[in-house]
């Protein structure tokens, strides 16, 4: 049986500025953890770590992504982008239909990317303090989507089709300039916390008290 501490590697804030070279050849590793390096490129040989299944990229400082992170097909767990440069994704992420977790907070993202509308198993997804003027209607796709966050965006409104994500729980829309919300909100069976704090340019509609009436905790 492998020791689960060779399947395990953290590198969090090494100073490595470029992943050593050996790390490429560590071809059973399951999560890595690259966090809070000053990484500015990441090298195609990434793709050869077809065991992984939980890989960390956070607070660095990269601008794009090598086409090989689709090659990840086995990521299931946790994919961590957040506080970086990134402003698209490559087309080959949406190959990453198992993954359940994903954070692409602390961007530059002015819409959500098409390739995440195809990471059908989805449960959480956060792309808070980014520059998201819109979100595709495609986002109906992610109907295993439990948790949404998207605090300090530039969203005026939402797609109506955000109601066709039946487990969604919790969506947090704090400090956008929203001006609607659309009513499909209103129909979501399972939801229980919708935060609309920090929005002061929205009237809040009727229909919100028939949704606190159903036991959603509403926070404005």
């Amino acid at each position: 049986m492998q020791d689960r501490a060779e399947a395990n590697l953290s590198l969090w804030k090494k100073g490595l500025g470029i992943v050593p070279a050996w790390v490429w050849e560590r071809t059973e590793l399951e999560t890595l953890v690259l966090a809070d390096n000053g990484l500015s490129d990441l090298s195609d040989r990434i793709g050869g770590l077809k065991k992984l299944r939980m890989l960390d990229l956070g607070h660095n400082n990269l601008a794009r992504l090598p086409d090989a992170l689709g090659d990840l097909d086995g990521l299931t767990d946790f994919l961590y982008l957040h506080d970086n440069g990134l402003t698209a994704l490559p087309p080959s992420l949406r190959r990453l239909t198992k993954l359940r977790y994903l954070n692409l907070s602390e961007n530059a993202f002015e819409t959500l990317p098409e390739v995440v509308t195809h990471m059908e198993s989805l449960i959480e997804l956060r792309v808070t303090d980014n520059r998201l003027a819109s979100i595709p209607a495609d986002i109906a796709r992610l109907s295993r989507l439990r948790e949404l966050h998207l605090r300090n965006n530039q969203l005026v409104s939402l797609p109506e089709s955000i109601g066709m994500l039946p487990e969604l729980r919790q969506i947090d829309l704090r400090g956008n300039p929203l001006k609607r919300l659309p009513t499909s909100l209103a129909t979501l069976p399972r939801l229980e916390k919708l935060d609309l704090r920090w929005v002061a340019t929205l009237a809040p509609p009727a229909w919100l008290a028939d949704l606190e009436a159903r036991g959603c905790a509403i926070y404005r």
